[in-house]
């Protein structure tokens, strides 16, 4: 049996009973993704799957199902191309804490960067699946975002914040951007 499925089940046997994390991570068979298998319980199939962002009284890795009955679930569908695109466009990097795909996260010490694709304007506030509305996120960001809009620093911030840091930072954001585009022949 998958993964998800085994979720299911549990989640359905133990409807009312908070679990922690260590628990349905070995009801996961301890695949590492068991928490995105969650999400999809609660995405996807409607589940009403509640954690610490949803009630107070939860504490972080405490989850509870407390009715059988999913809801309607939101159709979420975004194509691999268009997925791909925003990546591309985004740099590989989340637009909201700068994290790049694959490296080490700098708030979430231990952890590879993993990217999501986030919505500007989300679903439920009446956004869309266009490119328009969609960017990079980090799994970081994404847990704690739920239906923010993330802004885009100025370069004026941006200058203002690159002044302020020390010379050997300086050089290294112009080694990073000479990288990322290349030598100017100016």
């Amino acid at each position: 049996m998958a993964a998800r499925d085994q979720l299911r089940a549990h989640f359905l046997k133990n409807i009312g009973r908070v679990m922690k994390s260590g628990e349905l991570r070995r009801v996961a068979g301890n695949i590492t993704e068991w928490a995105r298998r969650v999400r999809e319980l609660r995405n996807e199939e409607g589940y009403q799957i509640l954690t610490h962002n949803d009630r107070s009284d939860l504490k972080p890795g405490e989850y509870l199902l407390e009715e059988a009955k999913p809801r309607p679930a939101i159709a979420r569908s975004i194509s691999k191309e268009l997925r791909a695109f925003i990546l591309d466009r985004n740099g590989f990097t989340c637009q909201m804490c700068g994290a790049v795909a694959g490296e080490d996260h700098p708030y979430d010490t231990g952890r590879k960067t993993r990217l999501h694709i986030g919505h500007r304007i989300d679903i439920s506030a009446g956004g869309d699946n266009s490119a328009g509305n969609l960017f990079a996120v980090c799994s970081v960001c994404n847990e704690g975002a739920r239906n923010l809009t993330p802004d885009r620093p100025s370069v004026s911030k941006l200058l203002i914040q690159i002044r302020r840091a020390s010379a050997k930072e300086q050089r290294e954001v112009l080694a990073w951007l000479q990288k990322k585009y290349g030598r100017s022949k100016a």
